[in-house]
């Protein structure tokens, strides 16, 4: 049996959606959670000087998206043919253009500059949550075709990570999307792993 080892900081960001994959597929693996005080000693040991880092049988991989691809297929979460797998990478690149300015404005410091990420933080989120909401409903509760993807594993992980750094509920006022995660929260392995997961601020 192949031994997975991943390697993130202890929050949920890039890499949650990863352990939810991880717990769903079943599989056993070590989850390092590095420190903020402890990165810049090792940043310089990692492949591209970033996280997360999955390693099978001691090689080392890198680029979360291309890990959870990976993953996805192992899996079967990747779609029954390579139309299905284009609708889900879509959907998932989607979830990625409503986290991304989202994250660049939880992390800046400068006030000013923090002001702007945040307009443009929030007009993302209205605009995507809107879309995926009808997306999600005309989909049979689901992004692709009405059956579980990589996707909504990626966007139910996803959740936590921008509801903290909101310091609300993101879906509250979308029920598809609540359905939706909560569905995903309440498979068995999934479930398991976050009634024991570490606490993490973010």
């Amino acid at each position: 049996m192949s031994h997975y080892k991943l390697t993130y900081f202890n929050i949920t960001g890039l890499g949650e959606p990863i352990r939810f994959i991880l717990h769903y597929g079943g599989i056993k693996f070590e989850d390092v959670r590095i420190s903020f005080e402890e990165w810049p000693k090792i940043k310089s040991t990692m492949p591209l000087g970033t996280m997360p880092i999955l390693e099978i049988d001691g090689k080392r991989y890198y680029q979360s998206r291309a890990i959870m691809r990976f993953l996805a297929k192992k899996f079967k979460l990747y779609g029954s043919d390579d139309v299905e797998a284009m609708e889900i990478d879509a959907a998932a690149y989607s979830i990625d253009d409503l986290v991304n300015p989202l994250s660049a404005y939880f992390w800046e410091e400068e006030p000013n500059q923090k002001k702007r990420l945040k307009e443009i933080a929030m007009q993302k989120k209205e605009f995507f949550l809107d879309k995926f909401e009808k997306h999600v409903k005309n989909n049979g509760g689901y992004f692709v075709n009405g059956k579980l993807s990589f996707a909504d594993l990626w966007y139910a992980a996803s959740t936590d990570y921008m509801s903290r750094g909101l310091g609300y509920d993101v879906n509250k006022d979308h029920p598809e999307l609540s359905k939706l995660v909560e569905k995903i929260r309440n498979i068995p392995s999934i479930k398991v792993y976050l009634e024991k997961r570490p606490l993490a601020k973010l």
